[in-house]
């Protein structure tokens, strides 16, 4: 007869609990639902105390960065929940300061901002591909953690991911993409270079880790081979370092559709064009 530790162990291997080899889809989709409302509470509570949040997203291609971020911002609003993705500078922005073109986009009271690749494109990709020289790369690894002290003095909170996804996986996702698609889209004019230079984006991670990686503005590093658990593990975390707390909502009433000026106000479209019905 099975004992009670046995059918706890039954219970959370049906469920797909963490340290099961796979997460059944229905145990994933669960648990999902149970965070993203955690994050509607996070939510309110941003409004409420009026705070301003910054999450940048970094990693190798293929890691995961816009699927996770996709599950943070489903069920929310996007006026309160941002996501910045900016293209490559224009010849006017390479003028300017580097930093200058991420600062329009910083959160006004009331907002988190999710910038997927952000500044440390200088550490990363910058680096690798030979777009900056030795000097900008140098300068912006001893200048970054100077301009992130000055941000989280002036009242903004700074959460940074590293998403590390391993060889295999990369390549696997990689060889998804050119084969499906649906997927295509997702090839950037980066990514086979990047499979390529796999060690030299590893020791441009390490140097910003070690430039970057302050009392003030920690990176948080979250293993991506499996997806569905690294979206799990962000967004839990993510509600870890906000504090946040349940702010009351007054009790909605549904009116009842008013009858004044009423009219036929369906008869009053016939003639115009309609989308066909196919499904």
């Amino acid at each position: 007869m099975p004992g009670k530790n046995d059918r706890t162990k039954k219970a959370k291997n049906k469920q797909g609990a963490a340290g099961d080899d796979k997460l059944s889809r229905k145990g994933y989709e669960k648990e999902l639902r149970r965070l993203q409302a955690e994050l509607c509470k996070l939510q309110e509570w941003v409004k409420h105390k009026g705070l301003r949040v910054i999450i940048v997203f970094e990693g190798r291609d293929g890691a995961g960065k816009g699927g996770t971020i996709r599950a943070i911002t489903e069920r929310v609003s996007p006026r309160t929940f941002r996501v910045i993705a900016l293209p490559a500078p224009s010849d006017r922005e390479k003028s300017q300061l580097y930093l200058q073109r991420y600062l329009p986009h910083f959160p006004a009271a009331g907002e988190v901002v999710i910038f997927d690749r952000s500044w440390y494109n200088r550490a990363g990709v910058e680096r690798v591909m030979g777009f900056c020289t030795d000097e900008q790369y140098e300068e912006f690894l001893k200048r970054c953690p100077t301009f992130e002290r000055y941000v989280v003095d002036g009242g903004i909170r700074l959460i940074k991911y590293w998403l590390e996804v391993g060889n295999d996986e990369q390549e696997r996702r990689f060889k998804a993409r050119i084969k499906d698609p649906l997927r295509q889209w997702k090839l950037s004019p980066m990514d086979l270079p990047s499979r390529e230079k796999w060690y030299e984006y590893s020791r441009a991670r390490d140097r910003m880790l070690a430039a970057t990686d302050s009392r003030h503005a920690p990176w948080y590093i979250l293993h991506s081979d499996d997806k569905k658990r690294a979206r799990l593990n962000c967004i839990a975390h993510l509600l870890g370092v906000i504090p946040y707390k349940k702010v009351a909502r007054p009790k909605i009433a549904l009116p009842d559709r008013s009858k004044k000026h009423a009219y036929d106000d369906q008869a009053s479209l016939r003639g115009r064009r309609f989308i066909p019905e196919k499904y």
